[in-house]
């Protein structure tokens, strides 16, 4: 793992957006028990509004699936509508189910610290509440101890010229969101959020992390 990284890598992701305007509609969501595939292992990371870390982790290499959902809290198949309220103690964040034998779950933080803001405490952007925190669920002791090794050593060296403030916990439940919020950007690519926050971070994380990318995406 690297940690001398360049300063403009580190400012192309922190947009002062706000992901509030949304659909309403407070379908229940299933808590997720799905099997994965054999060989496979899941991340869950939150980094703010979860359509544009989907829209990210998607075009990563040696990631299989990415669900948006809610996790971290104490209310069972919460509603968007009720997490938006920042009461339920829910992050928004996308499950990634991933191939380890072509991209490690090192690699993995590398991207999920460096394509949003993890200085900011319950905050990106223009999107406020403890729903938006900056926060890892690690689902074995392995993903805690490079998490922890990962951020002791970003701020160790000051990346971001400011601490992290990344939330690390043990993970306990993940309820999968409602249809409408599910590869978001790719169905709805000319809604105003999407043209105007989501497609300007993604071809920058595109450019930056150009060897981390699924072959289908390297051109485009």
């Amino acid at each position: 793992m690297k940690y001398s990284f360049a300063s403009a890598v580190l400012v192309l992701f922190f947009f002062g957006s706000s992901c509030g305007q949304r659909n309403n509609q407070t379908s229940v969501n299933a808590m997720s028990n799905q099997p994965i595939p054999e060989g496979s292992q899941l991340a869950t990371f939150g980094s703010g509004c979860f359509w544009c870390t989907e829209a990210i982790f998607l075009d990563v290499k040696g990631v299989l699936k990415v669900q948006s959902g809610y996790s971290g809290g104490t209310v069972e198949n919460p509603t968007y509508k009720q997490v938006c309220t920042g009461t339920t103690g829910h992050a928004e964040v996308v499950q990634i189910t991933y191939d380890p034998s072509v991209i490690t779950y090192d690699e993995l933080l590398e991207i999920f610290w460096h394509t949003h803001d993890p200085t900011t405490l319950n905050r990106q952007g223009n999107d406020v509440g403890t729903q938006y925190r900056s926060v890892i669920f690690y689902h074995n002791e392995e993903q805690r101890k490079l998490a922890e090794h990962y951020k002791q050593r970003l701020n160790e060296e000051n990346v971001f010229g400011k601490p992290v403030v990344t939330e690390i916990s043990p993970f306990k439940a993940f309820y999968v969101a409602e249809d409408y919020h599910q590869n978001y950007y790719a169905l709805n690519s000319n809604a105003p959020y999407c043209t105007f926050v989501i497609q300007p971070k993604v071809e920058k994380f595109r450019k930056v992390f150009a060897n981390k990318l699924k072959t289908e995406k390297q051109t485009q």
